[in-house]
């Protein structure tokens, strides 16, 4: 399984991986990109299952003026190749997409997180530059390439279908959406009653990359201004290469520890995440079990998953975030009726889901593999989802 220390694919990948212990499933973990952090690494060498490899090479999203990132992921790949052959694995998990394209001797599961051309479109409404191009082509042939691909939500599955699956040379193959787990939601860690009447603590919380565009943040630093309650931003405000991002009214408290920012969360009177782009979207779902309503940006994948279990706002205008944000401190009962309408709705997101439907997934792979150039079962499967689409 590959992953990157740099987002959330982390926190699924440790996710997953613990939650797949009681199905028997060994994972070589292949991490590429900046190295994890201490506590990242601790939480892997915890992990009775999992092997963790290190790889400094370049993520295929990173930019590199010198052109070097194309050359570092072409020798990530044949590590990867390495490490396939000799732990004898039998599905390849990529959490990412061109090196599904690779001759490998299994299986090849994508997992659609995210990419390039539907974040850019989504923060600045064009088509990316033709810097891209060989991003785009290598993340279709990838897909192309791979077995099965899986997306958290249907709102990503569709733009991988629309951004990579329309030329006849890049057919889409079998594809599922699997929703991301939480493991403040398994039964452990779950809070088993709705959030109570109590009042929590007057302030509202959000988190993510202050750098990131599309996580928004800067318009919740607008919207703080002439709020009478603190807004706290939790998460790096220094991305490398550039300096740090400074706030005018909200109180950055910059990375947590995933306890620490649990403990925030669970103190939090509103929960605010007024994103631009988002695939499925942890951070609301983690405040959701927490006990904390939500106020969100209208975008489709938090649509899909929230519905009426939030507060949704435009948000590319932050008049009106700070609107439905003073709405909701002066309105004690709404807050607590939509934190239990969240809460309610995050119960079914567990890790123990996720982890069965991808043991599921794993063995209908391994069964169903042949040599390359036959048909198979997920063909078959895939023209005919194409078809209903």
């Amino acid at each position: 399984m590959t992953v990157d220390a740099v987002g959330g694919v982390w926190t699924y990948a440790v996710t997953l991986c613990r939650a797949l212990v009681p199905h028997g499933v060994e994972v070589v973990l292949a991490c590429m990109g900046p190295p994890p952090a201490p506590q990242q690494g601790a939480a892997v060498l915890d992990l009775p299952n999992v092997r963790i490899y290190v790889s400094d090479c370049r993520l295929e999203w990173m930019p590199c003026a010198d052109g070097a990132t194309w050359a570092d992921v072409d020798r990530a790949g044949a590590w990867l190749l390495a490490l396939a052959e000799r732990h004898r694995v039998d599905v390849a998990h990529l959490n990412g997409y061109s090196h599904a394209a690779l001759p490998w001797r299994c299986p090849v599961l994508v997992v659609a997180h995210s990419c390039v051309l539907s974040w850019w479109q989504a923060v600045h409404g064009t088509a990316p530059p033709p810097a891209w191009d060989e991003y785009r082509e290598r993340v279709a042939r990838g897909i192309a390439a791979a077995t099965a691909v899986v997306a958290p939500s249907r709102f990503m599955l569709q733009e991988i279908a629309r951004l990579y699956g329309a030329s006849p040379h890049h057919a889409l193959p079998f594809t599922t959406v699997i929703p991301n787990g939480s493991e403040l939601a398994a039964p452990a860690a779950r809070q088993h009653t709705p959030p109570g009447s109590a009042e929590r603590q007057k302030f509202v919380m959000a988190c993510g990359r202050m750098w990131d565009e599309a996580k928004n943040l800067r318009a919740l630093d607008e919207a703080a201004v002439g709020l009478p309650w603190p807004v706290y931003i939790a998460g790096p405000t220094v991305f490398a290469g550039h300096g740090a991002v400074r706030c005018r009214a909200a109180v950055p408290l910059g990375p947590l520890a995933h306890s620490h920012l649990i403990g925030w969360l669970r103190r939090a009177a509103i929960f605010a995440h007024p994103c631009l782009y988002e695939p499925f979207g942890l951070a609301p779902l983690e405040a959701a079990l927490a006990g904390c309503p939500l106020v969100l940006g209208d975008v489709p994948s938090l649509r899909e998953l929230w519905s009426d279990a939030a507060t949704f706002i435009e948000p590319r205008d932050p008049d009106a975030l700070h609107d439905a944000l003073l709405e909701l401190m002066a309105m004690t009962n709404r807050r607590q009726q939509m934190a239990r309408a969240a809460w309610a709705r995050a119960q079914s997101l567990t890790p123990g889901r996720m982890a069965a439907q991808y043991a599921s997934l794993y063995q209908r792979l391994v069964a169903h593999h042949v040599p390359a150039g036959r048909a198979t079962h997920f063909d078959h499967e895939s023209r005919d989802a194409r078809q209903d689409r």
